[in-house]
């Protein structure tokens, strides 16, 4: 698995932000139970991936991170997630 540029990756997903290692991102709901059943659908998507997001919930908000602690870095499995977030976001 090649670790990618964080920085060109989050050029193709808006509102995401890149570092040396790791991509992330605020996703915002109008209340609680949105926030947590966005968090709900990731869970059952990223395990079946068996790549697991960092993330943390407060009321209607949720951060973040990506990365691919195999390999150090950011590789396909986080964009792929990132899609996923961003297709259960809308």
């Amino acid at each position: 698995m090649e670790n990618l540029n964080p920085k060109d990756v989050v050029q193709d997903l808006p509102g995401w932000t890149g570092g040396d290692d790791f991509i992330t991102k605020v996703f915002k709901f109008d209340n609680f139970a949105q926030a947590f059943g966005f968090m709900t659908q990731i869970a059952i998507i990223a395990d079946k991936m068996d790549h697991h997001p960092e993330w943390f919930n407060v009321y209607n908000r949720v951060d973040v991170t990506l990365t691919t602690h195999d390999t150090g870095g950011v590789t396909d499995k986080d964009v792929k997630l990132a899609l996923a977030m961003e297709a259960a976001s809308s």
